[in-house]
């Protein structure tokens, strides 16, 4: 099975969200069942290859010249870059004020044909898009292989000028939308198989609340429409092996998990004392969409649990200014650290008691399950990914954290109160992370679910 697979981010190559990790993680296990999986991203730049090859791609003059490097990435193995003209950029989608590059739709319209040249040239067996950047390239091919669209966030969808449906020859049917030109919607209409990131989020996205307008096309595809839930890399989220913690533990050695949860009331320059007060930990991207403004009117609140939380993230300048200033009022309890750090990022998932997601959507969600890894108690909203990896402790025997019922800070507080009771009882706490760590969130179940489904597209075509 012959599988070209094309995105905009891979980790470790260029990562901006979760697209990155998404591709890099199932894109190995597939090759680990057996898939030859051809994985194919923009030649952002610096990006060097062992053993490499070039080939010259055959595309419109509207493209300008497109060229494949192929050759063995020493983190993902094989790797195929595809440069088009404005491609090569130090950041994949923003300049350095953190403004999208006004180019953005152009650059990504020259990669999809691009790809499309790609396809015709390699003739996979199938041709696995990811979002709205490769949504153009089922356009461009008279006689596609089957074919997957997966979305990992429907809020992204690269609406772009309607003049573009005529610059390139864009079926108005699928691709025009509203005066304008949606990648995406045109994608979503011509794939064979399109794949929500989570059972859950598959439904959601055909709600009028959550699917960004395009739930109408999505309900009338809805046969084609499938969730199948991301994992996560277990080697590189392991409190066995970790090498960013305070101490190594597993599900039989808990107790040394104390050691990071020591390393954070250090770092943060917490009293020592009141000590029983569950730690509760955030790494997260400061957007609308993770809802961190929720957790604003609890801070001054913590006392009262009582609880004491640390917030690792970027974003909204706005909210991190916010952030910087509560912790400044409220140190004994509340910490910030604006931007990302690798080792921080792993102390917290290993030395929190709770781990919160409050996001408003989340189409898979990736950090509750690295949270579970560590045995770091989840506390999410019910929307997303979060539903289906995450029962309630309180509503299941099989629960694993505890869920908001509302998308609000006071049921965020509401469900941090019933998460404070559960932490501080010694003895069902240990059983509750004991079981969350048994769980499997590795890429094997999932890279297997979209191997069935690239055998189920090739038998229907006989």
């Amino acid at each position: 099975m012959r599988v070209l697979f094309a995105t905009a981010e891979l980790s470790p190559v260029a990562t901006v969200g979760g697209l990155a990790a998404a591709a890099a993680g199932l894109g190995a296990e597939l090759r680990r069942s057996g898939v030859d999986l051809d994985l194919v991203m923009p030649d952002y730049g610096d990006i060097a290859l062992v053993d490499e090859t070039t080939v010259e791609l055959d595309v419109p003059d509207w493209v300008g010249a497109a060229v494949a490097r192929q050759g063995r990435h020493p983190a993902v193995g094989p790797l195929t870059l595809i440069g088009v003209p404005g491609m090569a950029r130090p950041h994949p989608y923003l300049q350095p004020d953190g403004a999208g590059w006004p180019d953005n739709a152009e650059r990504f319209f020259r990669f999809a044909r691009a790809v499309a040249a790609y396809c015709e040239r390699t003739q996979p067996d199938v041709l696995h898009l990811n979002d709205w950047h490769t949504g153009a390239a089922l356009a461009a091919l008279d006689d596609p292989p089957p074919s997957v669209v997966s979305i990992h966030n429907l809020a992204y969808q690269g609406v772009a000028d309607g003049a573009w449906l005529d610059r390139i020859g864009l079926n108005a049917s699928h691709y025009e939308w509203w005066g304008d030109t949606n990648p995406l919607s045109g994608a979503l209409a011509l794939a064979d198989r399109i794949v929500a990131v989570s059972p859950n989020y598959s439904g959601e996205i055909q709600t009028a609340a959550n699917g960004f307008g395009l739930d109408g096309p999505l309900r009338n595809r809805a046969d084609a429409l499938v969730g199948i839930l991301n994992g996560i890399d277990t080697d590189v989220w392991n409190p066995a092996t970790d090498p960013h913690i305070a101490a190594n533990y597993d599900a039989a050695t808990l107790d040394a998990k104390q050691a990071s949860r020591d390393a954070l009331v250090e770092r943060f320059g917490w009293s020592a004392e009141g000590g029983d007060a569950p730690i509760a930990t955030v790494v997260t991207r400061l957007t609308e969409q993770k809802g961190i403004d929720l957790l604003v009117p609890l801070i001054p609140l913590l006392d009262q649990i009582p609880m004491r939380l640390a917030i690792l993230g970027s974003g909204d300048a706005v909210l991190a200014s916010r952030l910087a200033e509560l912790a400044a009022r409220f140190p004994d309890v509340f910490a910030f650290v604006d931007g990302y750090d690798e080792t921080l990022s792993h102390l917290l998932f290993a030395g929190g008691d709770l781990f919160l997601v409050p996001s408003r959507f989340e189409p898979c969600g990736l950090t509750q399950m690295q949270a579970m890894r560590y045995g770091t108690i989840p506390v999410v909203t019910a929307v997303g990914g979060l539903v289906d990896t995450v029962p309630d402790a309180d509503a299941s025997p099989t629960g694993v954290g505890f869920v908001a019922a509302e998308v609000s800070s006071e049921h965020l507080l509401a469900a941090l109160f019933r998460a404070a009771r559960r932490v501080t009882n010694k003895r069902r706490r240990t059983a509750l992370q004991k079981r969350m760590m048994s769980i499997d969130h590795s890429w094997t179940a999932p890279a297997a679910e979209y191997a069935a489904l690239y055998d189920e597209l090739v038998a229907e075509r006989g």
